[in-house]
């Protein structure tokens, strides 16, 4: 049997937003049907950051630190950090050395933030325009900070030859959760959001099982004093 010998297949946003109209029933007749389908897209890209760690958005990252200055500003579009480190040295000669993060309240429990030195420590400050780090101890000299975040998923702009911000595995997941949402629109529609919303919760649990780190884990228990 002859096959196609390409795994190339995508959906363009317009696509995306077609194939959901069709599961609720319904055409995407009107440039405001098409608008109203945009805007439940980045919300879901939203609510895709809420529910956890999306791989496809994970992003090294450095940054220089400037002595006796505790934070370093992340870019806006950081939803949050998986790992940080402390770098010294280049090339193969380079040290990394994580860094322990912080809560809000072990953070505000230090005495002196201003002693210097070399930051062991780090407390993510979730800012709305853009996250910051503050280092601990403050540089005492210039460091490279490195990092891992997640970013939010790109947005849904102009409806046209663009392709959405998901890995292919995600797209069943993608049209699901959209047609839930233009259920929740249209009157016409509504009868189906009940089932809608289990196939996306269906769709959606299918492909984050697939996208997790396949590393062996170790578990060892804590002693007791």
């Amino acid at each position: 049997m002859a096959t196609s010998g390409t795994a190339i297949f995508n959906l363009e946003v317009s696509e995306v937003i077609e194939e959901a109209f069709e599961r609720c029933g319904l055409q995407s007749k009107t440039g405001y049907d098409i608008e109203t389908a945009r805007r439940s897209l980045n919300l879901l890209s939203l609510e895709w950051a809420n529910r956890g760690l999306n791989f496809w958005t994970v992003e090294q990252g450095t940054a220089s630190t400037v002595a006796s200055t505790s934070t370093v500003t992340l870019p806006a579009d950081t939803v949050d950090l998986i790992e940080h480190w402390i770098r010294e040295g280049t090339g193969t000669s380079q040290n990394d050395q994580p860094l322990s993060r912080f809560s809000v309240s072990q953070y505000s429990t230090i005495p002196n933030k201003l002693t210097e030195g070399r930051p062991v420590n780090i407390y993510i400050d979730k800012q709305g325009a853009a996250p910051v780090a503050y280092l601990w101890p403050t540089p005492d000299k210039v460091y490279t900070f490195g990092y891992q975040r997640i970013r939010r998923i790109e947005d849904t702009g102009s409806v046209g030859s663009t392709n959405p911000d998901v890995p292919a595995r995600f797209l069943p997941a993608l049209v699901s959760g959209l047609a839930y949402n233009i259920s929740q629109k249209y009157p016409e529609a509504f009868v189906r959001s009940t089932e809608l919303k289990a196939e996306y919760e269906f769709q959606f649990d299918l492909a984050q099982q697939e996208d997790r780190d396949r590393a062996s884990v170790h578990f060892v228990p804590g002693g007791y004093s």
